[in-house]
């Protein structure tokens, strides 16, 4: 985005490509926009602001803060291309509900890992608390027979771990569901 433009005498900025207009020495636009893709950003930034105002507005920011003024003036206004009704916000609104819904993912991760944890513990080091160990019925308990029977007791021990884990977990996010 940055560019000589008017500077070093390649011919007109971005901006003043768009307006068909010659670019001065010290024309406010020629640092930001760029002969060959300023012109489709100041294209943006004139369709939503208009190029006085945007002028206006750089007029009144400090040099050194200019071009983050810039960035954010043509990434708004690209926004509100894209999106009139919205804009930027319906893009924001979009990355807060992927942050909560995030961080209900997360939360029912560190619940099962939590869960997972305390269940591979030795029963003499697990404190057990009678109201998450419940069991609700019997048939969640594999029978000592259907164990004795199948030589792999860890297929039972992970069937009744998703079991408490679930019956624990309700009220979280469960990325399966």
């Amino acid at each position: 985005m940055m560019s000589a433009g008017a500077n070093n005498g390649s011919g007109p900025c971005g901006a003043c490509k768009f307006l068909r207009k010659k670019c001065v020495k010290g024309c406010i636009f020629a640092p930001y926009f760029d002969p060959d893709q300023g012109t489709a950003h100041f294209a943006a930034v004139h369709k939503v602001f208009g190029a006085s105002n945007a002028s206006k507005l750089l007029l009144h920011i400090p040099a050194h803060k200019r071009l983050d003024a810039v960035v954010t003036l043509c990434y708004e206004a690209l926004a509100r291309v894209r999106d009139p009704v919205y804009g930027c916000v319906g893009h924001v609104f979009t990355l807060q509900q992927q942050v909560l819904n995030l961080q209900a993912e997360l939360a029912y991760i560190q619940a099962h890992i939590s869960t997972l944890q305390r269940l591979s513990q030795p029963p003499s080091q697990c404190a057990l608390n009678p109201a998450q160990t419940t069991i609700n019925s019997s048939s969640e308990v594999p029978s000592f027979t259907k164990l004795a029977s199948n030589s792999n007791i860890s297929t039972h021990f992970d069937q009744l771990q998703v079991q408490q884990a679930s019956t624990e977990m309700t009220g979280f996010y469960n990325p399966s569901e």
